[in-house]
């Protein structure tokens, strides 16, 4: 398989790829797209997954999640085509942690691609508070957000974060939800439709918080648009 020579690789080629040549095995391609259809078939697409968080779901025959069945978060949709594996993690994780652009204009073509004519009014990429942008001198979710409203038209808008919190990722589920509420405020009234940006989604935390803070401005309705979804395997709720 073509794609698993990039992940042979630990995902280097795609610091090199050029324009013409497949990011995951730098086939030639042409019509200037980015990836060959082979490799496009083997990425970790997110079927079957919950409409609402965008969950893995265990069956064709569920329409939510568990979580969204017993509390549904305050945001409606969640746009994520993909999953948090090989070679997205790695793609994520050059472009978070490394600041690629390369990587970063790949997830922002996989997440047109998979929302060709987005419906939103207008996009929020969530916010980190200004200590926190300090240390980590980029914010990957604004990056994306400038990205996809420059190449979708879509206007940008931005909430104010006013608590960073411990990290997330050592937190469980109710302890991620516990851990930002009141985290967010948008000083300005939004228009009716919204949708927030972010490169990963794991619990739905951060967006409920961001959500909450877009309808207590006037936004009607709130999506998430997201690059990638980790399922979440145990049920810590």
């Amino acid at each position: 398989m073509l794609l698993k020579r990039w992940v042979a690789a630990g995902g280097d080629l795609v610091k090199r790829a050029l324009p013409g040549y497949c990011a995951f095995c730098l086939e030639p391609l042409e019509g200037g797209v980015s990836w060959c259809s082979a490799c496009y078939e083997q990425l970790p697409w997110n079927h079957p997954a919950c409409p609402c968080c965008g969950d893995q779901l265990t069956s064709n025959h569920q329409t939510l999640c568990g979580h969204c069945v017993s509390k549904r978060p305050a945001f409606e949709a969640a746009h994520v085509a993909l999953r948090y594996a090989l070679p997205i993690n790695k793609l994520v994780h050059d472009f978070k942690f490394n600041a690629r652009p390369r990587a970063g204009m790949l997830l922002c073509e996989l997440m047109q691609d998979s929302l060709p004519s987005p419906p939103f009014d207008a996009i929020m990429p969530v916010p980190m508070t200004p200590q926190r942008a300090r240390e980590r001198g980029f914010n990957q979710a604004r990056w994306l957000a400038l990205e996809l409203a420059r190449q979708s038209g879509l206007p940008m808008l931005e909430a104010r974060r006013l608590k960073q919190g411990p990290s997330q990722r050592q937190l469980n589920r109710q302890a991620r939800f516990a851990n930002l509420a009141g985290a967010f405020v948008v000083d300005t009234p939004p228009p009716a439709y919204v949708a927030i940006v972010d490169d990963v989604v794991t619990t739905g935390a951060t967006a409920h918080a961001l959500a909450l803070a877009l309808r207590r401005a006037g936004a009607q309705r709130v999506d998430v648009w997201a690059a990638a979804r980790i399922p979440l395997v145990v049920d810590d709720a």
